[in-house]
Formats: structure tokens, C-alpha cells, sequence
């Protein structure tokens, strides 16, 4: 059997590595596209190096591009890498331009398509990510989702007998990365002599908060006043919008800037730092598991799952209010109670309590999806970072 993994994007990598490794392992022919979506070596192949994973066969190198272009480009060079491939299944990963391009392509070419992440939903059609989950669900013949509140989603949906719970092999890289550095010092704090607990890692690159130079920088100058340092990883998206607009993302208050991480120093900075400040969904995920506190920059959350620890908030520039999720102020072990305007510490990436191991499946336990909270009446002008 020949299977073709079709990937462009930094999560999708993440979730490559166990499944090219476990087709390897079962002597399946795996066959690697990658479409070029991320070009950055910081973003893309020192993913590969770092995770292990067979270097892509095949290279498209689409690019940049609005959504419409750079899907455009995608299915276009899709149609014609697929068919001299003869695959028996092509695999999509997530909900990025890459996912959405492949599944047409492939099943424009009657070649069987199977969805890894399927189910997911924020219920939000303004955000891209939701187009391109519901479009590709509903094209694959195989929707394999990681929990089942997905799968509940997809039966909603009439998709119920092509749904295959599998659970989350991001989680699987994740923990096994973590537990590969949990005893090495953080990159960053290295870098730029920082201490412990005493900076907040942040990345800012999704459309809604740099396609808008008001926006953009009413984000760039809620992280400067931010009181303590911010640590901005800055994405190719945001360096080129900061350009575009004419925004200076050097010597702005509180922000530091440092170039992408690897994955393993992403994960080793993450686990020292007080906390997370990003518009990514996959490091909003990464942060919960690790036990970091979150804000998430978003205009609306993205609903992937609402967690129930009290380790993520939601803020938005401009907006003089903040949510959090259901369970807010229910403190992991060591970890004090904060109120809505107290300044908290959080404790040593050592102390943080770790997701229990499900017994079921081996993997790290999903948190049972809830509805979003009600507002709080908390107000915080910009963004207020608040260690919860």
C-alpha cells in the first residue's frame, strides 16, 4: 500500500513525525508532499531534522500567498505531483490551506482521502481554519479524530460512519519532546539573560491580528506594556506585515525579539517561562499540555476545545473585556488562586502538575469539552497579561 502524507505547515509537521515513523515501522510505502505554505527553515526543515522525519519526496514551494492564491497555487500543483504517485490513500493533516488543497485535489482524482484532526470545530465560518476543516471532512472517506467530542461533531454532521476515534498524536510528540528536555535550560533565557519564571514567550502571525496595521499594532504595543519582558518569536508573517504597515518591532517597551525556535528549544523555552502569549492554536494546545498559563490573541477563541484546567485566557486589542475558560481559578497543584487583578507567580516548570496518563489508550488524557463561559465582568484594557 502507498500512502501520501501531504503537509506545509509547522503543526502539521509535528503530527507528521509519529505516522511517518509508524508507517515505517509497518513497511507501508510513505510517500511525503510538502507544499511550501511554511518556507522559513526555522519553521519547516529543521522540523524534520529535529523530529525525524524522511526528508519530503516531493517539494511544491507555493509559498506565501492570500488564501485564495495560495490554495489556488496548491491544488494546481497537486494535480499534477498526485497521479504519477499511484497512491492507494492521501493523508491530510489539520485545517491549514495545505489540508483543504490536497483533499480537493485527491478526491477531484478519485483517490481515497483520510483526515487526521477531523471533527474539530469553533463554530466560526469568518475564521479560515473553519472553512477548511468543515470543506475537508466532508470530501475524506476516512475522518480520524482525536476525541470524541470530535466525533460527536461529525455525527452532528452526518459523518458518523466514517469517523474513527484515534486520538492525539501531537500530544504524543509533545510528551516525548518534553520529556526529552525537561532537565535543559531554556534557549531564550540563555540568550537574553532572563530568569526563571520571568518572561512570557509569544508568537503573533495569523491574518486577523497583522493583515490590519491599526490592529497589528494595537497588539505590538499591548505586549510592550505588558510588565514583564515578552519574548516575541517573530514569524516570517509578522517581520514582513511589520514592514508593509511601517511598524518597528525592535525597541517597543517590553518586547524582546528572537528569530523561530526549534521545536525541542520551543518546548524548553515554553517550560521556563511564566507563561504564553500567542494567536497559534497548536501552541495554545502545547502550553495547556505543558501546564503553562495562556492568553490566547485572538478575535474570537478558536473553540478547538474549551479547557477546563485554568491555565488559558482569551484577550483581544481594543476590547475592554477578557474571558477565560470554565474552571478559571481551580489552581493546579502549588499553584495559587489568582484573582481577576493580582499579580501571580507562577511556579518553577519543575513543580507544574503534568496531564495523568489515560490507561484506555496510553495517551494524555482529553479534557472534557464544556461551552464557553459567560463574561465575567473582569475588564482589562489591551492586553493585561495575567498569569491564571
Amino acid at each position: 500500500m502507498r500512502v501520501v502524507s501531504v503537509v506545509g505547515a509547522r503543526p502539521q509537521f509535528v503530527k507528521l513525525a509519529p505516522v511517518a515513523h509508524a508507517m515505517a515501522v509497518a513497511g507501508v510505502e510513505h510517500v511525503i508532499i510538502h507544499t511550501g505554505q511554511h518556507y522559513d527553515p526555522m519553521l519547516s526543515d529543521v522540523f524534520f531534522t529535529d523530529l525525524g522525519i524522511p526528508a519530503p519526496d516531493v517539494h511544491l514551494g507555493v509559498g506565501s500567498g492570500g488564501h485564495g492564491a495560495q490554495t489556488g497555487a496548491m491544488l494546481a500543483a497537486l494535480d499534477e505531483a498526485l497521479p504519477p504517485l499511484s497512491a492507494d490513500w492521501v493523508l491530510v493533516y489539520g485545517d491549514t490551506n495545505s489540508t483543504l488543497a490536497a483533499a480537493l485535489a485527491a478526491v477531484k482524482l478519485h483517490i481515497p482521502v483520510a483526515h487526521l484532526e477531523a471533527g474539530l470545530r469553533s463554530f466560526n465560518r469568518a475564521m479560515p481554519e473553519e472553512i477548511n476543516r468543515v470543506l475537508t471532512d466532508h470530501a475524506a472517506d476516512l475522518l480520524l479524530t482525536p476525541t470524541a467530542v470530535g466525533a460527536e461533531h461529525l455525527a452532528a454532521e452526518g459523518l458518523a460512519s466514517s469517523t474513527v476515534v484515534v486520538g492525539d498524536v501531537m500530544t504524543d510528540v509533545l510528551l516525548q519532546v518534553r520529556d526529552r528536555v525537561s532537565g535543559s535550560p531554556s534557549p531564550v533565557m540563555e540568550e537574553l539573560s532572563l530568569a526563571e519564571g520571568s518572561y512570557s514567550l509569544a508568537t503573533i502571525h495569523r491574518a486577523e491580528n497583522t493583515d490590519d496595521a491599526e490592529r497589528l499594532e494595537a497588539v505590538l504595543d499591548s505586549l510592550a506594556r505588558v510588565d514583564h519582558p515578552v519574548v516575541i518569536l517573530a514569524h516570517p508573517r509578522l517581520v514582513a506585515k511589520c514592514a508593509e504597515h511601517g511598524l518597528a518591532l525592535e525597541s517597543r517597551g517590553s518586547l524582546l525579539i528572537h528569530p523561530p525556535l526549534a521545536y525541542p528549544d520551543l518546548i524548553a523555552s515554553a517550560l521556563h517561562a511564566r507563561g504564553v502569549i500567542t494567536d497559534s492554536g497548536g501552541l495554545q494546545k502545547e502550553a495547556f499540555l505543558l501546564r503553562v498559563p495562556c492568553t490566547t490573541v485572538r478575535l474570537r477563541p478558536s473553540g478547538w476545545r474549551r479547557w477546563s484546567w485554568g491555565g488559558t485566557g482569551w484577550s483581544s486589542p481594543g476590547r475592554r473585556w477578557w474571558r477565560r475558560p470554565r474552571g478559571h481559578g481551580r489552581p493546579s497543584p502549588g499553584r495559587p488562586t489568582p484573582t481577576p487583578t493580582a499579580t501571580v507567580t507562577p511556579p518553577s516548570a519543575s513543580s507544574r502538575s503534568l496531564p495523568p496518563t489515560c490507561p484506555a489508550d496510553g495517551r494524555g488524557r482529553r479534557r472534557k469539552a464544556g461551552t464557553l463561559p459567560k463574561r465575567t465582568g473582569a475588564e482589562r484594557p489591551g492586553l493585561s497579561f495575567c498569569a491564571s
